[in-house]
């Protein structure tokens, strides 16, 4: 590692400390005694995106993180919230151990995530994802949601046990 204040080359590593995404290293130059703090990031697997049509690009945390927004518009949701949610969709996809993954695969990713954080946020993605073509089909998606709410939350205790 190169001396910011002598540019020589040798320097020894004083301290070490990993955290969740990188390591900080504090470093002594051999030759001025200048000492410095160098970080190292671990690289992250290059995932690409197959498109429908055949063209493959890299994949993008900045589009998924578009989708999430545009689907959790003036909802309830926080911007670390949806941050947190196209991560966890990368994860998803990184877990997959191919590099290339289908266009399809990030859709459906993105609404398994969505389902977790907001229901109407979900619905939006997979009315748009989904491209219904008729009111029927998109009533059988919702309709698990419904029914979901409908029977309320599961830890609600029971009026017939409670006596």
């Amino acid at each position: 590692m190169r001396c910011p204040a002598c540019q020589h080359e040798d320097s020894r590593v004083i301290d070490s400390r990993a955290t969740t995404d990188h390591v900080r290293r504090r470093r002594e130059c051999q030759d001025c005694g200048h000492r410095f703090t160098t970080y190292e990031r671990w690289e992250r697997p290059r995932l690409w995106v197959l498109k429908k049509g055949g063209l493959k690009e890299p994949f993008s945390h900045e589009k998924v993180l578009h989708g999430i927004a545009l689907a959790c518009r003036k909802r309830p949701v926080t911007a670390e919230q949806m941050d947190e949610a196209a991560a966890r969709v990368r994860a998803h996809l990184e877990k997959a151990k191919d590099p290339v993954i289908p266009s399809t695969a990030v859709g459906e990713a993105v609404m398994a995530v969505l389902k977790d954080v907001d229901d109407v946020a979900w619905v939006r993605f997979a009315s748009v994802y989904q491209a219904f073509e008729s009111v029927d089909e998109f009533v059988d998606v919702i309709r698990p949601l419904t029914e979901r709410q409908a029977d309320g939350p599961d830890d609600a205790p029971n009026p017939d046990e409670t006596a």
